[in-house]
């Protein structure tokens, strides 16, 4: 009887504590970090997310998610992708603005795949895994065609499809292996969408097959006013579309529209969309919106207007991480880094040649922090953040520049400069177009400085200091105005550099990188 008495009091408890369990919030932004053009899929209980990283490397990040609202970086799809001069920064040439772009993710057969096109080697890759969760997934195919903003469809039929374009939509079928376009495939304009008044129209296309329509999202920006969502759909695949938009409108205060990005179904049978929004410097951060179904049309937020927070019927789960604290004192690096294009892998290391540092050996001359090897970024966060770092710069060769800066075109940096047997505190600004200006050369007190950048994204701006004991700080008299600037077509990051000039084999060491948010 005893034990009867103890097995429904413990389910009662049970109970109890499931009904008990929170939903989700969201709250938008969601991560209030750089993640454009989202795709998102559901495979079971789990969700998993793609942004546009361009030229950093490892590349094309997959996010993980348990209730999308929290998302953590999970693996990335490939380390780089090879050895053009460009994602090594040689012979005067990189990958600023280009590289991986729009991924599509897709899940058929037991496998996830992703389809994305590189915008200066103007083709297509295919890699797929069966888990996600792990790194460096299995090349499908290289493809000779330039898929702008494509959208990978596994369809019923057992065909595959791929939906492209800017303002003219077509769609091409693939072979069944995905090694090309298949001779005598589909391959026709479906959508042609250029109304006058229109920066862009038709791009950034997602695309879809529910129940008996096909559906495309995309997005348009009418001059004047701010980016919408439009959805088209067809009982065939090749068409005619009919049209609609589905979401219109700002959060936030901003005049930035909400639109661009991937609709989910969850496993209780609600629907609910991914899609970013332009934040200034910070970059493009990602909204989550509920999406109701009417009249066969999926209409995002409130009639479409996006929401600032909202309940999700799913079970809060999990925290953020796509940025976090680093003390360097594991083995491998963590997965919220990556390097601006591809990395000397002989001239770093972590927890090796200094316990508990990360060490960056200068093995490729440069001129500055736009062609230096081995820089390493991470996402900074909204609305206010601060960046900062324990350095060691005793192992400087003349010639040398170690720091930390603010990573796109127009930038400030701090850090400890070697000249002639000395070493200077420097500050610089640069931007684009605009030459390398000193703003501070201090003499240093000490080889182990402490090094800091304060990010405001409620007025894009951002100032440097620096400390000897981490108490006092001394800021440096200069207030840096972020923009996000297409020639690097990314958000701030926080960089860590160590770049030579004159010799090679120069280091630095970081014991640390704390960033925190500032209330």
């Amino acid at each position: 009887m005893k034990s009867v008495l103890l097995t429904i009091v413990l389910c009662f408890g049970v109970l109890c504590s499931c009904s008990q369990q929170q939903n989700a919030i969201a709250v938008n932004p969601l991560t209030y970090s750089d993640s454009p053009d989202p795709d998102v899929l559901r495979v079971g209980d789990d969700y998993y997310l793609v942004t546009t990283t361009m030229y950093f490397c490892p590349m094309v990040p997959i996010m993980h998610s348990k209730d999308l609202v929290h998302w953590r970086i999970v693996s990335y799809v490939t380390p780089d992708l090879g050895d053009a001069d460009q994602y090594l920064l040689k012979n005067g040439r990189n990958a600023y603005g280009k590289g991986q772009w729009a991924t599509s993710l897709q899940y058929h057969n037991g496998y996830f795949y992703v389809l994305f096109i590189t915008n200066d080697l103007h083709k297509t890759f295919i890699y797929r895994t069966k888990d996600a969760m792990q790194s460096n997934w299995e090349q499908v195919s290289v493809i000779d065609d330039f898929f702008h903003d494509a959208s990978l469809l596994f369809d019923e039929d057992g065909r595959n499809y791929v939906v492209f374009g800017n303002r003219e939509l077509r769609v091409v079928e693939l072979e069944s292996d995905l090694s090309g376009v298949k001779e005598g495939g589909v391959n026709e304009l479906i959508v042609d969408f250029n109304p006058e008044g229109f920066n862009l129209c038709a791009e950034g296309t997602r695309f879809y097959h529910i129940g008996d329509y096909y559906y495309l999202l995309e997005i348009d920006w009418p001059r004047g006013g701010h980016r919408t969502e439009r959805c088209w759909r067809s009982s065939s695949i090749t068409g005619p579309y009919e049209q609609k938009v589905v979401c219109d409108g700002t959060i936030g205060g901003r005049g930035d529209g909400v639109a661009q990005g991937a609709i989910v179904e969850t496993q209780h049978g609600d629907w609910y969309s991914i899609i970013f929004q332009d934040h200034g410097a910070v970059g493009r951060v990602i909204t989550l919106q509920p999406v109701t179904w009417v009249d066969g049309w999926p209409i995002f937020g409130d009639d479409t207007k996006p929401l600032e927070s909202f309940e999700v019927n799913l079970p809060a789960s999990g925290k953020e991480y796509v940025w976090d604290n680093d003390d360097f004192n594991k083995k491998d690096l963590a997965l919220v880094w990556q390097w601006n294009h591809k990395p000397l892998d002989g001239c770093w290391s972590i927890n090796s040649e200094r316990k508990g540092w990360l060490r960056l050996t200068t093995g490729q001359l440069a001129t500055g922090i736009s062609d230096a090897r081995n820089t390493l970024t991470q996402r900074t966060v909204g609305p206010k953040c601060a960046s900062i770092v324990k350095m060691d710069a005793s192992g400087l060769k003349d010639g040398d520049f170690a720091g930390i800066c603010t990573f796109q075109s127009n930038r400030i940096a701090i850090g400890v400069k070697a000249e002639d047997g000395d070493r200077f505190i420097q500050a610089t600004v640069e931007g684009f177009r605009r030459p390398l200006e000193v703003l501070s050369h201090i003499p240093v007190e000490d080889d182990v400085v402490f090094l800091r950048l304060d990010y405001d994204f409620t007025d894009d701006t951002a100032t440097m200091a620096y400390s000897y004991d981490r108490k006092t700080w001394l800021q440096i008299d200069y207030k840096l105005q972020m923009r996000f600037t297409l020639d690097y077509f990314t958000g701030y990051r926080t960089g860590l550099f160590c770049f030579a000039t004159e010799q090679l084999g120069g280091y630095a060491d970081f014991d640390y990188f704390h960033q925190q948010i500032i209330q």
